[in-house]
């Protein structure tokens, strides 16, 4: 959207998005956080295994990409996944001949800074052909107007966002990367028009900021009822409830009813803040985006190696991330899809855990997915969608659509 002048637009959906997202999640959280909290203590290893094939599927079925093409990001996905120590024996695997920097796995912000910082800098590059690319966005308020008029064509795609992300992210562990990557799938799978989607389709910034926000919120269900983190980021929340002697549980809204609500209430009042903060910084946003390429594109590659160091402070991850970018400029040549990538990276250690954690309760026995009840209902739609396109392959070859006269 940037390269077609309408940086604000993203900008200006990318936080009325967020503040939706937030807003929903905050009143589901307000209305239903004890049968909530009940839902995701119901989810055990099965239920989250199930779950993560589901989001697997979402790019499979009904998806506009190539789905052999697909298949393979989706496993090459995988394979990176399992980079580092068994989560089980503890043995190293996938460590390419003991190479230290393998042991911790790959770092999924090395991953997200290599593939959308220097393989999108690669990318831009390539297509500039040599000249110097300035965007061309504008800020007005008469524009933002426009915007937030095109963005009430896009309210399913924000509900649909809002919900989804929060239901993700009160399964502990989940987390609001997860959240925002099946968000994003499903919005391209039912969408129209999938192929716009990278291309300037609004609906691939609504969805993804929309369950980025709930997600967020929704990890403090778990963390606020049940006592169990569902982010990093709650857990820092859980240790400091515990040193300031609070105690996590279902009891905490009956004992400490004032710091329950006046922490509902902040949340309320910290996603209408963030729109308008959002909002009146987009001129200064708008203004590095003017700024020429050839300016613009050193200070990426800078920020990029900071990015890639800060947090491991080894030199691993940077020549990681610098080998993700050029993987990533040569997959978008070929024209093989990196979401399916980076959800499988992402998902992938969350899918092995459950999974190993389930056949280790139920000695091997693979049917213990279908025989419950709601592992037993994601498994059974993760199939269909997986055989859709079988589906629409044979449904076009027996019975191809007759040409009108």
């Amino acid at each position: 959207m940037a390269l077609k002048g309408k940086a604000d637009y993203a900008l200006i959906a990318a936080a009325t998005a967020s503040f939706v997202g937030g807003t929903i999640s905050v009143i589901l959280f307000t209305l239903f956080a004890p049968p909530l909290a009940e839902v995701a203590l119901a989810f055990g290893p099965p239920e989250e295994f199930a779950l993560m094939i589901l989001a697997f599927a979402t790019f499979i079925g009904l998806g506009g990409d190539d789905i052999p093409k697909t298949f393979f990001s989706i496993f090459i996905g995988l394979v990176m996944s399992a980079v580092g120590l068994d989560i089980v024996s503890g043995e190293p695997r996938l460590v390419f001949g003991d190479i230290t920097g393998f042991f911790h796995g790959i770092n999924f912000l090395v991953l997200a800074i290599g593939i959308y910082g220097i393989g999108e800098m690669l990318w831009v590059i390539e297509t500039s052909k040599g000249k110097s690319v300035i965007s061309e966005a504008t800020v007005s308020f008469s524009r933002t107007l426009d915007a937030l008029k095109l963005l009430t064509k896009t309210w399913k795609t924000m509900v649909m966002g809002s919900f989804l992300g929060y239901f993700v992210g009160i399964l502990p562990a989940a987390g609001a990367t997860p959240g925002s990557l099946m968000a994003y799938g499903v919005a391209k799978t039912v969408a129209k028009d999938p192929d716009s989607f990278g291309k300037g389709n609004i609906n691939g910034v609504v969805a993804p900021e929309a369950a980025n926000n709930a997600a967020s919120t929704g990890s403090m269900l778990p963390m606020l009822t049940l006592g169990i983190p569902g982010s990093p980021t709650t857990a820092i929340l859980l240790g400091g409830m515990v040193i300031w002697g609070l105690e996590p549980g279902p009891m905490l809204f009956v004992e400490h009813k004032d710091f329950v609500w006046g922490l509902i209430a902040s949340l309320y009042s910290a996603n209408l803040f963030a729109l308008i903060i959002n909002i009146m910084f987009i001129p200064v946003f708008i203004y590095v985006l003017k700024m020429p390429f050839t300016v613009l594109a050193p200070i990426i590659f800078i920020l990029c190696i900071i990015g890639g160091y800060a947090p491991t402070q080894s030199m691993h991850d940077v020549w990681l991330m610098l080998i993700f970018g050029v993987v990533a400029y040569l997959m978008r040549k070929l024209d093989y899809p990196m979401a399916p990538a980076v959800l499988a990276i992402v998902l992938g250690p969350l899918a092995e855990r459950s999974m190993r954690q389930t056949l280790i309760g139920s000695h091997g026995d693979m049917l213990i997915f279908f025989e419950r009840p709601i592992s037993g209902t994601l498994m059974f739609i993760a199939i269909a969608l997986f055989l859709a396109p079988v589906y629409v392959i044979l449904k076009n070859k027996y019975f191809p659509k007759k040409e009108a006269v």
